[in-house]
């Protein structure tokens, strides 16, 4: 799925997002790093149209995410543990967004067994607890697994390698890069270990403007940790 954004802006008091001309061709992993504040979560949200930008668009396959529903069958996403619900076990909160993908019990119980090696505290089909009252760890599994349930054309992760174990880390990004050839992925961290090793591209937003983006190449995570650490040396001495 082709992502584009033309002329986007969004504002919250102080703080712009601007993005004048994006896109991202079907079937990239794309990374977007940067500071805290600095707009990766609100395009993310413009994305699945969860707000609605002040002026221009974001486009999948050429058709824009707020006049049109189609695009949502296609699109699995997590942005946090807030989107869970908590009240529910993992596998009744599975079952009930597969169901939204008109997906049958017997089809969700079978695509679950691709992520008993991701989610092995609790066997999957066994897990009793409700997701309120699990790690953190284990709560961010949940809405990675629900993402991943559907297979879909887009995949959009928050920080999806956030409070994971070393073993669940490496298995998701195993998994994301084993995805379809046109499967197109977006995903937002601050991990720039694993955003280098498993994307195809990365943009580093700086105060809700893209400053650089970059096919990866072997000198990208030495190139993003010198950015940034050159903007530690900077902000803590505005006179270099």
């Amino acid at each position: 799925m082709t992502i584009t954004a033309r002329s986007l802006h969004k504002s919250y008091d102080a703080f712009d997002l601007s993005i004048s001309d994006l896109t991202v061709r079907s079937g990239t992993v794309f990374g977007l790093v940067g500071n805290n504040g600095a707009g990766k979560t609100t395009f993310l949200r413009l994305l699945l149209d969860l707000i609605e930008a002040d002026d221009g668009s974001v486009a999948l396959n050429g058709a824009s995410v707020s006049e049109t529903v189609a695009w949502k069958k296609d699109t699995g996403s997590f942005l946090g543990e807030r989107v869970l619900i908590d009240f529910l076990t993992p596998d009744e909160y599975w079952h009930f967004v597969g169901s939204t993908y008109d997906l049958s019990d017997e089809e969700i119980d079978r695509r679950l067994e691709a992520y008993s090696d991701f989610y092995t505290d609790e066997p999957v089909g066994e897990t009793t607890k409700y997701i309120r009252d699990l790690s953190q760890g284990n709560r961010n599994k949940a809405g990675i697994v629900a993402a991943l349930l559907p297979d879909p054309d887009l995949l959009v992760f928050d920080e999806p390698f956030a409070s994971l174990d070393p073993r669940s880390q490496i298995w998701l990004k195993d998994h994301l890069s084993a995805r379809p050839s046109d499967a197109t992925v977006v995903v937002s961290s601050h991990d720039l270990d694993h955003v280098a090793a498993l994307c195809d591209r990365i943009a580093i937003l700086e105060e809700g403007s893209i400053v650089r983006d970059a096919p990866t190449d072997p000198d990208t995570l030495d190139d993003l940790e010198a950015y940034f650490r050159n903007k530690v040396r900077t902000e803590g001495n505005p006179s270099i």
